[in-house]
């Protein structure tokens, strides 16, 4: 008997309550705590010595010792100058279809008015300043640059720095350099690793003048992780992303092949990637089955994808019925999320955890990654039940106006007074009566 590419999990005849299904379904384990114990000392360190520790912890990890962290702008201009036509078409494509999302995503302020003229207005204004981390690793990510600083420019953030491992030649990756500079952003830093995040989290200033951001976004290892997680409370951040995941539900009008090549491309992310499919139908479970050896076998990064694949991350989930597998999925609330069935938009409007649905045929994660106009950084481990893509209300922060005139104030001067004397707080109260010539 042929070996499966996939394990098998059987949840037909079995509890759907949401208890059973998370401890069921197939999920990356992550534990990050010894990276944060890793990196601790290092984040101190930079702290503490500034663009001299960050210089020796790229020369220690990155096995280079650039001139200097900042690139400097001509590098910038020859990096667009040499990017291929093609490959630039392509950028321009993703960032007009971003652009066009973010720019209808932003949020205007909105009054609400009581009785007296009293008024609240919430606001949303841009963070100051956001660090931008582009990773290295195993692949390019001009995308990811694409997806972090359109929409933090759609909000109006007004200062952007990006920090991408060196290469070699002491620069970040030509193809990330080059994204940067059709996007408008000239502070970019040679800088991988968690020493990077916590260069954003305390700037220097010591040979090169780095300001620290209020703000942290964008992907990397279990290190990057874990330093994010680390300076969360000095910074805000957007998450402390786990590997990579997608989840298919498809019904007996699903393609093999394209189930199949869908589950191939995320699985080529990295070893630890999730790729989990969900049906009711044993045949297409076999079917895919067939097609992944095919297709393992093809691709590139065999190895890579097939250790991803046969991960106990992923599988393939045998359920009953079409109502069976909605609910696998709200359970797993999948960071990438298909659905590859009969009647695709009636089914989305039942998934309520998911970062991103990709609905039909011709809906793959793959466009996702680049020119949908949706962004590639989403929730993952489940914690799309709870959080949002990255966009721009990310790099938004709300805020309220309250303003009552004498009258507004009076219509509800006793039920604060009322309310204060409840919670034993009498001088709250008398911050209300005092305006109405009452004694302190």
């Amino acid at each position: 008997m042929t070996e499966p590419m996939m394990n098998v999990l059987d949840f037909r005849n079995s509890p759907l309550d949401r208890r059973t299904l998370r401890t069921r379904v197939p999920r990356a384990s992550v534990d990050i705590s010894d990276a944060i114990s890793a990196v601790g000392p290092m984040i101190q360190d930079i702290r503490e010595r500034g663009r001299a520790a960050v210089l020796e912890y790229t020369e220690r990890f990155d096995h280079v010792q650039p001139d200097t962290l900042r690139v400097p702008a001509a590098a910038l201009a020859a990096a667009l100058e040499g990017l291929a036509p093609a490959v630039r078409s392509a950028l321009e494509e993703t960032i007009t279809r971003a652009r066009a999302v973010a720019e209808a995503d932003v949020r205007s302020a909105v009054t609400t008015e009581f009785t007296g003229g009293g008024t609240v207005t919430t606001r949303w204004l841009p963070v100051d300043r956001v660090g931008l981390y582009v990773p290295g690793g195993l692949a390019v990510y001009p995308s990811t640059v694409v997806m972090n600083v359109v929409p933090a420019q759609a909000a109006g953030v007004p200062s952007l720095a990006i920090a991408s491992p060196p290469q070699a030649d002491g620069l970040p990756h030509p193809t990330v350099l080059a994204a940067a500079a059709m996007l408008g952003v000239d502070e970019v830093w040679a800088m991988g690793g968690s020493q990077a995040i916590a260069a954003f989290a305390y700037g220097f200033d010591d040979g090169e003048d780095l300001e620290p951001v209020d703000l942290i976004t964008g992907p990397g290892n279990a290190f990057v992780a874990a330093a994010k997680a680390s300076v969360r409370g000095v910074v805000g951040i957007d998450a402390v992303a786990g590997p990579t995941e997608i989840i298919v539900l498809a019904d007996a009008t699903a393609d093999p092949r394209f189930v199949a090549a869908d589950l191939v491309s995320q699985a080529e992310h990295d070893p630890l990637a999730a790729s989990v499919l969900v049906t009711a139908e044993a045949s297409l479970a076999e079917a895919v089955q067939d097609e992944l050896r095919t297709q393992v076998a093809a691709t590139a990064h065999t190895d890579r994808v097939r250790r991803a694949l046969a991960g106990n991350q992923s599988g393939i989930v045998l359920v009953d019925d079409l109502d069976a597998g909605i609910a696998v999925l709200n359970a797993y609330a999948g960071e990438h999320v298909e659905l590859m069935v009969a009647d695709p938009q009636a089914v989305a409007a039942r998934v309520t955890n998911g970062g991103t649905l990709f609905l039909g045929d011709h809906s793959p994660v793959a466009l996702g990654d680049y020119c949908s106009g949706s962004n590639h950084v989403l929730p993952t481990l489940g914690t799309a039940a709870y959080s949002s893509a990255l966009g721009v209300q990310s790099f938004l922060k709300g805020s309220q106006v309250v303003d009552y005139p004498r009258d507004a104030l009076a219509a509800v001067a006793e039920h604060v007074t009322v309310l204060a004397t409840e919670e034993d707080l009498p001088a709250h109260g008398t911050a209300v009566t005092v305006r109405f010539g009452g004694d302190v």
